[in-house]
């Protein structure tokens, strides 16, 4: 029969620390990683910030001044927010081509806050639920 033993101690403590290394640094050389990098880039500090703590950010509509926040993904991850921080309206837009994630939702924000009502005109709208937003893992 097999034979097993305990790891070693601190031997998953090295493991985590090298699947981080490689979520950090491996992953960057992927089509998916560079897309997050540059979402990274163009995110305000606070918007980076919210990214890699809550897995979303939002962003102010550049002719409504209406909030949104882009949720992880490629469809049905942008939601209109009220006042109080809550999913109002459900968006789901996405540019054309199969593109990485990040790529995705730097076409996204950038449509909010540079061309608002072309990205609403051509959303399909539907009702928010929980499990629709739930928080996603931080990639930021």
């Amino acid at each position: 029969m097999f034979g097993f033993r305990p790891s070693p101690p601190g031997g998953r403590s090295r493991m985590r620390a090298a699947r981080a290394l490689f979520m950090t640094h491996g992953a960057e050389r992927t089509p998916e990683g560079r897309s997050l990098q540059l979402l990274r880039e163009w995110l305000s500090p606070s918007q980076r910030a919210q990214f890699a703590a809550k897995g979303y950010f939002e962003v102010v509509g550049g002719e409504s001044g209406r909030r949104y926040r882009i949720h992880v993904g490629a469809v049905t991850n942008v939601c209109e927010i009220d006042e109080r921080g809550r999913p109002k309206a459900g968006l789901c837009f996405l540019p054309i081509g199969n593109l990485p994630i990040g790529d995705v939702m730097l076409a996204q924000k950038i449509a909010l806050e540079c061309r608002e009502s072309g990205a609403l005109a051509v959303a399909r709208r539907f009702v928010p639920n929980g499990f629709s937003f739930r928080q996603a893992r931080p990639l930021g």
